[in-house]
């Protein structure tokens, strides 16, 4: 394998371009203050000239696809939930740019139960919120989007082709996507809320991976980011996903993380992130 048989990575935003459109194309205004130190892709903090703290992201999908993104969140803050409001959504090219609320806390320093428990906690208030949402697809039997895209796992070593045949098996099987009514964050990990100096949970962030289906769905996500960044026990969180998805359910979520995340691991790591993402899907593998 070489590096040019796999598809390239996402590129990182640039922020302060970006900000000179959205500004350009808004009149806004908008001050650069920082870049987000997390994020896969990347954010900048920006300040109103009235002294408003926001976040700018480039968004994806059309205008109006996030002005309905908007709407929800909005519906979503009237039910309680700590999520940011859209501020400013204006077309710039090859895209949208977003300004959104900036809430406080910060990125939790401390990964451990008490925190997945309280996250888990969360996705309980999700339910019913996303009628006007789509239903997001599962990508098992085409490439997403940036994303869960198969030509890397196709092109990578025998092991990537094995779980992708898999991945094709799932996709072909029932069910082969999420139902339901509820408010879906297709990207809810520790590295995506806020938290306070007590250690309570503040904020959800990174909306970008919205949609329409399966609250628990969230809790698959989570598991998968726990690998990661809570090593040790967690027979307590598996025994959990097995009560709460029946069989079928989760091997049906279990194959889209599974790709999603060896897919962008092939892209954007290195072949030992590969290798923890491979061990670790395999593990539902059946």
């Amino acid at each position: 394998m070489t590096a040019e048989a796999v598809p390239p990575p996402v590129p990182k935003l640039d922020a302060e371009q970006l900000l000179l459109e959205v500004n350009q194309a808004s009149g806004a205004g908008l001050e650069f203050v920082g870049r987000a130190a997390d994020g896969q892709v990347g954010a900048a903090f920006v300040r109103w000239p009235d002294g408003r703290d926001g976040v700018l992201t480039r968004g994806f999908g059309s205008l109006s696809d996030l002005r309905r993104t908007a709407g929800v969140l909005d519906a979503a803050r009237q039910h309680g939930l700590p999520v940011p409001q859209y501020q400013l959504l204006v077309e710039v090219p090859g895209g949208v740019g977003v300004v959104q609320e900036r809430l406080p806390g910060r990125p939790p320093t401390v990964i451990d139960r008490a925190l997945l428990e309280s996250m888990i906690a969360l996705t309980d208030r999700f339910s019913g919120l996303a009628a006007d949402l789509p239903v997001p697809s599962m990508y098992l039997l085409e490439s997403g989007p940036g994303f869960c895209l198969h030509e890397s796992l196709e092109r990578y070593d025998d092991r990537t082709r094995r779980l992708l045949g898999w991945v094709h098996e799932v996709g072909r099987d029932e069910p082969s996507g999420m139902t339901g009514d509820d408010l879906v964050h297709l990207d809810f990990h520790t590295g995506n809320v806020l938290v306070d100096d007590a250690g309570e949970l503040t904020g959800i962030v990174d909306w970008d991976g919205i949609g329409r289906g399966d609250q628990r769905f969230g809790l698959v996500t989570l598991r998968f980011d726990a690998h990661v960044r809570l090593p040790g026990d967690l027979t307590w969180y598996d025994e959990l996903l097995e009560n709460v998805l029946s069989p079928a359910v989760l091997r049906l979520y279990w194959a889209h993380m599974s790709l999603r995340l060896v897919d962008w691991s092939i892209r954007h790591h290195t072949p030992a992130d590969t290798t923890t993402w491979l061990n670790f899907a395999e593990t539902r593998m059946n």
